[in-house]
């Protein structure tokens, strides 16, 4: 009896696409939004950024755009 290794590796090819359509997909970003709350209002822990204050839209909008600021490499190389 001969062995047929194109059959058995065309098997194998088979099997791993098929396994590979039964996982689930990976959705994180789902469980962190919250449509309740708008972005601003925050928590008030540790993490905060100074000179923000949970609920003050103008602060939130003013620290964000200084984060942006910095993470800009054009504005940063100058």
């Amino acid at each position: 009896m001969k062995f047929n290794f194109k059959i058995l590796g065309l098997c194998v090819a088979t099997a791993s696409l098929l396994a590979a359509c039964s996982e689930p997909p990976e959705i994180a970003a789902k469980a962190a939004k919250r449509p309740d709350v708008a972005p601003y209002m925050g928590a008030n822990d540790g993490f905060m950024t100074k000179g923000w204050t949970p609920g003050n839209q103008a602060s939130w909008t003013e620290s964000i755009d200084k984060r942006n600021q910095a993470q800009n490499e054009y504005s940063r190389v100058k």
